[in-house]
């Protein structure tokens, strides 16, 4: 295992509005870090860290990123998430049995009607791939983990080290990455630099700077992802 899952971060316009937008929605706490940026930290102790960090960035939202969030509701219908603030995209039907919608810098996510015994909440993080069965397998190899496959051909990674959501899935789509994704994800490196990554065939985007401690990254299909050095203690 060369890294553990450390957290999520996104993109924002507006830091302040879209972190208050999602900790109202998955039931956070929003806290400003002072430096234009948010985080949503988890109200309750489970046990692994769920913060998301809420980055502020000059680039406008441009394209369809590769990477969302699916949501398990805690009732049968999205009304309290449109009275929030987000816009449906496209309802359910014959195709898909969820609700498409998106944030309000236009991020879309996937929300799922309640289920019994399903906590509410952010379930997954899903991200667009050419060829899942790598990804997975590729990610797997980075955080631990155990590659299982549906028989639609969607191929998630379950019980990854660190990582505090039920699956994290890799959805086959036809299109590549083209614009830099939105939402991305940090890991924590249990070697002291990123030879290891690099080795497995991940792509060095850029140093640690003298503000900044951690290494940009990207994985096989040029999914960005930030890795930080090991925790002091490790």
């Amino acid at each position: 295992m060369i890294a553990s899952f450390k957290d999520l971060c996104m993109d924002a316009a507006d830091a302040h509005r879209l972190g208050a937008f999602w900790a109202g929605i998955i039931d956070g706490e929003l806290v400003d870090t002072g430096d234009g940026d948010t985080r949503i930290d988890p109200r309750a102790a489970t046990g692994k860290a769920e913060s998301i960090w809420v980055n502020t960035v000059p680039e406008p939202r441009t394209g369809k990123t590769r990477v969302h969030l699916d949501l398990r509701l805690a009732e049968s219908a999205p009304a309290a998430l449109l009275a929030a603030g987000a816009r449906l995209v496209r309802e359910p039907d014959a195709e898909i049995d969820w609700w498409v919608l998106a944030d309000p810098e236009g991020n879309q996510f996937c929300a799922f009607a309640s289920h019994d015994g399903a906590r509410p909440g952010v379930f997954a993080v899903v991200v667009d791939s050419a060829d899942p069965a790598a990804q997975a397998a590729w990610w797997a190899g980075v955080v631990g983990g155990r590659v299982e496959t549906t028989a639609e051909g969607t191929v998630s990674v379950v019980g990854a080290d660190g990582y505090p959501w039920e699956r994290w899935v890799f959805d086959p789509v036809p299109e590549r990455k083209q614009v830099k994704n939105r939402w991305h994800w940090d890991v924590t490196l249990t070697g002291p630099d990123v030879t290891a990554l690099i080795t497995a065939g991940a792509t060095l985007l850029r140093e640690p700077t003298e503000r900044t401690r951690w290494w940009v990254m990207a994985d096989p299909e040029g999914n960005e992802f930030c890795a930080f050095p090991p925790r002091p203690n490790q």
